[in-house]
């Protein structure tokens, strides 16, 4: 969370990213257009977005997991349903706090981003806790011992 709020200061403005995205894109391609430039930078950017928010949401699942273990009753669900909870109230936040710096600007597209990069890696966590469950249960191919549970 400090490094997004970090992130979120002119640290990592477009203009500042632009001084060796612009360069590093130029250079990967010469002759690339101005327009193929804009597109290519907001794409990475906007990946940034997604990802630094998929990884506080892995950060997250991760943290419930050891305070609170997973067993029956559906915790993984409200795990989860936390997880994306706490990383898009804490999206809303750093947009607003966006909005105080001049060379930023508060975007409810970058909430949507940023959610969406943090429900991607908790469905992640539930695919690869699924698929582990499966390979442990008695009589699959592959498994051998009883069943089990990614937390």
């Amino acid at each position: 969370m400090f490094l997004i709020f970090v992130g979120s200061t002119d640290v990592l403005s477009e203009t500042r990213t632009s001084r060796f995205l612009v360069p590093f894109l130029r250079w990967m391609v010469p002759g690339i257009s101005p327009t193929a430039i804009n597109r290519a930078q907001a794409f990475i950017r906007k990946s940034g977005h997604f990802t630094e928010y998929a990884v506080l949401a892995a950060s997250v699942m991760f943290a419930l997991r050891c305070s609170v273990p997973l067993g029956a009753g559906g915790r993984f669900r409200r795990h989860a349903a936390l997880t994306i909870l706490l990383c898009a109230v804490y999206a809303m936040s750093d947009e607003f706090h966006q909005s105080f710096i001049p060379t930023r600007q508060a975007s409810v597209i970058d909430v949507l981003i940023d959610t969406s990069g943090a429900t991607a890696a908790v469905l992640f966590w539930g695919g690869l806790r699924r698929l582990r469950r499966r390979r442990l249960q008695p009589g699959v191919e592959g498994g051998a011992g009883p069943a089990g549970e990614l937390r």
